[in-house]
């Protein structure tokens, strides 16, 4: 499935080679499931959704299904990049099984900025695959140094791209695809993009992939993650799991090989930072919410 609005969703059928429009019955929603883009689907010939095949994944924001690869989009500049919402949506790919690939827009408008490339710098050294795209448009397709191993990703996946308004996801799907997507403005007033994308959608890629534009966001949580599995999903952190405590959740207990690869520069202190942030952020949501297991 490629797209859902308004009770109408668009499948595409390989064997015919064409996009078809159709209904849901009635069934999903007795049961309690909604369709999303991405879904496996079995259409009927009188025009409805008849099956959704078994998911191997459920992104919730955005929320698509079987997904492969998230492509997490945030410029250098102009809206200025929110790490914590990045590193929130590098946890959430690694804990769906997705693989998490960074795309940094506007690097050309960095200045040269020491937090911005130091981040950069943590991000490759926690073993991420970081691309840079620069401003510079040709009809409203981003000039990307990386493009050719970008759409080498995109083969034979489903690719989403998520990050927030203004940031550069629609010039980028121009340039990966060849479309033609409507390109936003940023908010002088608020330093806000305005948000182009207003429903998620596929679009076909060469190579018979699929890649995913979305809405914008301005705040993620990832409160399902228990806090004491969060650790795991920092690929840096993994070589140094092996504590002296086992349940060690390394905020400040003594013979913490994490700590001490922080110190060693192995680990880097920006990533750190943003580990026990994002830790003391779940920990609070646990404490405030002591049955919210049981939901999970």
């Amino acid at each position: 499935m490629t797209a859902g609005v308004g009770g109408n969703y668009d499948v595409w059928l390989p064997e015919q080679d064409r996009m078809v429009t159709v209904k849901a019955r009635g069934l999903f929603r007795k049961q309690g499931i909604s369709p999303l883009i991405g879904d496996r689907v079995s259409v009927s010939q009188d025009g409805f959704l008849e099956t959704i095949h078994t998911r191997t994944n459920q992104m919730v924001r955005p929320a698509c299904a079987n997904v492969d690869q998230l492509m997490v989009v945030f410029s250098f500049h102009d809206p200025e990049p929110h790490f914590m919402i990045l590193d929130k949506f590098l946890v959430e790919s690694q804990y769906q099984g997705i693989l998490p690939l960074i795309v940094f827009t506007k690097s050309d408008l960095s200045n040269g900025k020491d937090t911005v490339l130091d981040a950069e710098k943590a991000y490759r050294q926690a073993g991420y695959q970081v691309y840079q795209v620069t401003t510079r448009n040709e009809g409203d397709q981003a000039v990307c140094p990386d493009l050719t191993a970008l759409k080498a990703m995109l083969a034979g996946k489903v690719t989403v791209l998520a990050g927030p308004s203004g940031g550069g996801k629609s010039s980028l799907i121009n340039a990966l695809t060849g479309s033609k997507q409507e390109v936003g403005e940023l908010s002088r007033k608020i330093s806000r993009g305005k948000n182009t994308t207003r429903h998620a959608r596929l679009l076909k890629t060469e190579g018979g992939g699929w890649i995913a534009d979305t809405p914008g966001f301005t705040s993620f949580y990832t409160f399902h993650i228990p806090s004491d599995q969060l650790d795991r999903y920092y690929p840096e952190f993994v070589p140094y799991l092996d504590c002296r405590y086992p349940d060690c959740r390394h905020i400040s207990e003594p013979g913490c090989k994490v700590i001490e690869a922080v110190g060693k520069g192995a680990v880097s202190p920006f990533r750190y930072r943003s580990y026990c942030s994002l830790y003391d952020e779940v920990c609070r949501y646990e404490k405030e919410h002591p049955h919210y297991k049981e939901d999970l």
